[in-house]
């Protein structure tokens, strides 16, 4: 056999080996989702902990599945009150959807990305609408869809150690599962600024921007927990009380003032705009070192996803939670089919070859006027159904 058909062979079931392992990843075996998702009775509680420390507690398919099912299990259960979530290894909560994965299938099999995305946002939606406490504890870094599994709960737990931020901008997407229906809602143009630069917020920060509802300093989490689970048959009020006390109690950062506000004048000004264009225009004209630096980040940024971004954030202000996700799931589609999520993803993703390897090159062309178009339209092909 010549070697340069060798090659070819090696190449190809290089590629199968590669498709084959990334698509028992997503799938999950039943021996995996154990470890990579922890679902326990402790007390009054039901407690999930994402177990991937490894990883970031990012998110796969298989966990999203087996959270989705104990919560239906437990939301049913008469023993069971109230539901805590958090994340294992004290460094992160849940840095996002497992990203990589998902930008190695690519198009490779479209449905495994449909059912990744639509199984995602159902439960956002579910978690939104719970019929019994649920507090997540945001210890360590929450980005993404580790957003999307504690915002949209009755209760968010911030530490000094959270790390708040919603970055797609910066790998070809959008501040999904939800982002459209929560940024919007913050103070001023706050969530409009978040969304576009990916700005990361840091402990009490997160609760003053009104992400978290309490802030307990990280050493008490373990009482804390041990406290709600020892409650008997609590309401939301017990619940509640019980946050207030800790959250009263915490000492660390109580009189730092919010890191944003002596720039929500120039946020509120510069982010109000309706245009990319014109923001970018508005932060020049600024020409504050605060809006400059801003400037250079949004000049980094996919320009597709900065667009889509803003108008996702525009058209959500308005709408439902159960109408953003469903624009969302339309719009995540059409990205999956597009150009820049992937190329964001491998940029982002080797941290080892020169920066000049690593420079992003987004497609300035691309699909953007059909992906627009799916964020008002709301029927026909893909549309998510979340209940």
């Amino acid at each position: 056999m010549r070697s340069g058909e060798m090659w070819r062979l090696l190449s190809r079931f290089n590629s199968f080996r590669r498709t084959h392992v990334i698509l028992q990843h997503l799938r999950m075996s039943k021996h995996t989702d154990a470890a990579e998702v922890l679902l326990e009775r402790k007390g009054c509680a039901g407690v999930i902990t994402l177990n991937r420390p490894k990883l970031l507690n990012t998110l796969t398919v298989g966990m999203i599945r087996q959270i989705y099912t104990q919560l239906k299990k437990w939301e049913q259960d008469p023993e069971t009150f109230l539901i805590i979530i958090k994340g294992a290894g004290g460094k992160a909560f849940c840095a996002g959807g497992d990203i990589r994965a998902i930008s190695e299938i690519g198009n490779k099999n479209q449905k495994i990305l449909q059912d990744f995305f639509r199984e995602e946002y159902m439960l956002n939606n579910y978690i939104a609408s719970y019929r019994k406490p649920y507090v997540a504890l945001i210890h360590g870094i929450t980005m993404g869809g580790g957003v999307g599994v504690s915002v949209h709960g009755q209760f968010r737990v911030a530490t000094e150690k959270s790390l708040f931020a919603m970055p797609e901008t910066a790998i070809g997407l959008f501040p999904d599962v939800g982002g459209g229906y929560f940024l919007p809602r913050l103070q001023g143009k706050l969530g409009y600024f978040l969304g576009l630069t990916g700005f990361r917020l840091k402990g009490r920060d997160v609760y003053t921007a009104g992400i978290a509802t309490h802030f307990v300093d990280s050493e008490k989490l373990d009482t804390l927990e041990e406290d709600l689970s020892a409650l008997k048959a609590p309401s939301s009020e017990n619940v509640a009380d019980v946050l207030e006390t800790y959250h009263t109690k915490s000492k660390i950062d109580r009189d730092k003032s919010f890191i944003l506000e002596e720039h929500m004048d120039k946020i509120n000004s510069c982010f109000s705009a309706n245009t990319v264009e014109q923001i970018i225009e508005n932060l020049r004209q600024d020409g504050s070192s605060f809006a400059l630096e801003q400037l250079k980040v949004i000049n980094k940024m996919s320009p597709t996803s900065l667009k889509i971004t803003l108008r996702q954030l525009m058209e959500g202000s308005s709408k439902t939670l159960q109408e953003v996700l469903t624009m969302e799931y339309r719009l995540s589609q059409s990205c999956m089919r597009g150009h820049d999520f992937y190329e964001g993803v491998r940029a982002q993703g080797n941290k080892k070859i020169s920066a000049e390897l690593r420079a992003t090159k987004w497609n300035l062309s691309g699909c953007l006027m059909r992906l627009l178009k799916n964020l008002s339209c709301l029927h026909g092909k893909n549309l998510l159904h979340l209940c």
